[in-house]
């Protein structure tokens, strides 16, 4: 069995193939993209095939006998024909305007007449790639397409924003954990003297902002303020955290309503004013 990178090798130069090939490349807005159309594409690819599987000379018929070889462009997808009656779509990703991966995902059918189905892909395992065709593919091919567009898009858009905040923020987080989609993540702040946590649940995979959001803060007794204090420090010598946390709401509306990284920004701006009298000599952790 082909390892997933030999996979997406392998199809990476199908559609660079298929794509060199066409004699144009269509542009579709949001209505043109549509069942119509998608039922022409599956009716070309069945032609070729047909056209291809005939005896003698009539399988020799230049291909402008049939019809143009055209690609689709619409929004982050190109649609185009592939050999053997399939349908290629390929996904292009991006963050903050730069382009990141491309998603392939291969789509075929015995007959015109026939469902669809996946026949194979390159969208990260974890993604409900299969789960969508059982619900969709085959009632509503167009939304399936359209969702695994959303889906490797909005992942990427996860993880991108948690990449940043670990490449501007990295010496103010201590502890941080994600699910393998990102649609659970934990992370700890050490700054201003107190331990903050953050955890960020998304309803579903296509989401970008989360949809559940906890912010506590925890006061650490500083190690500063209490040199002479044994009473505050545990075994280790290291500073104590209060065991009562603050819930800091407007932590979770900034999280729930800008990317990662503005409410990062945003939570660490209004966090002494947040805690209030709770820590009379706020002082930053050293970035250092």
């Amino acid at each position: 069995m082909d390892s997933d990178k030999m996979i997406y090798e392998r199809l990476q130069k199908e559609f660079e193939a298929a794509l060199a090939a066409q004699t144009e490349e269509i542009y579709l807005d949001g209505e043109q993209w549509n069942d119509g159309l998608l039922a022409t594409i599956r009716e070309r690819v069945h032609m070729e095939a047909d056209r291809k599987a005939m005896p003698g000379d009539m399988g020799m018929l230049p291909d402008h006998h049939f019809h143009e070889k055209s690609s689709y462009k619409v929004g982050n997808k190109v649609i185009c024909c592939l050999e053997g009656a399939r349908i290629g779509i390929q996904y292009e990703t991006s963050f903050a305007d730069e382009p990141r991966e491309l998603y392939h995902c291969v789509l075929e059918s015995r007959s015109f007449l026939e469902k669809m189905t996946v026949a194979e892909h390159t969208v990260p395992f974890f993604l409900p790639v299969r789960e969508a065709e059982n619900d969709l593919l085959s009632s509503n091919a167009m939304r399936f397409i359209d969702y695994v567009g959303e889906l490797v898009q909005a992942y990427v858009d996860r993880r991108e924003q948690v990449n940043l905040i670990k490449e501007l923020y990295g010496n103010q987080i201590g502890e941080l954990y994600h699910s393998l989609p990102y649609h659970v993540i934990e992370f700890v702040l050490n700054v201003y003297d107190c331990k903050v946590t953050l955890s960020l649940r998304y309803a579903d995979l296509v989401s970008t902002l989360p949809t559940r959001t906890r912010v506590f803060a925890w006061p650490v007794h500083s190690s500063r303020r209490n040199m002479t204090s044994t009473l505050n420090r545990n075994v280790t010598g290291m500073p104590l955290v209060q065991a009562v946390p603050t819930r800091l709401a407007y932590a979770e509306d900034a999280l729930q309503n800008m990317n990662l990284p503005e409410a990062y920004a945003e939570i660490v701006l209004k966090l002494p004013q947040a805690l209030g009298g709770m820590f009379q000599h706020l002082s930053p952790v050293s970035s250092s």
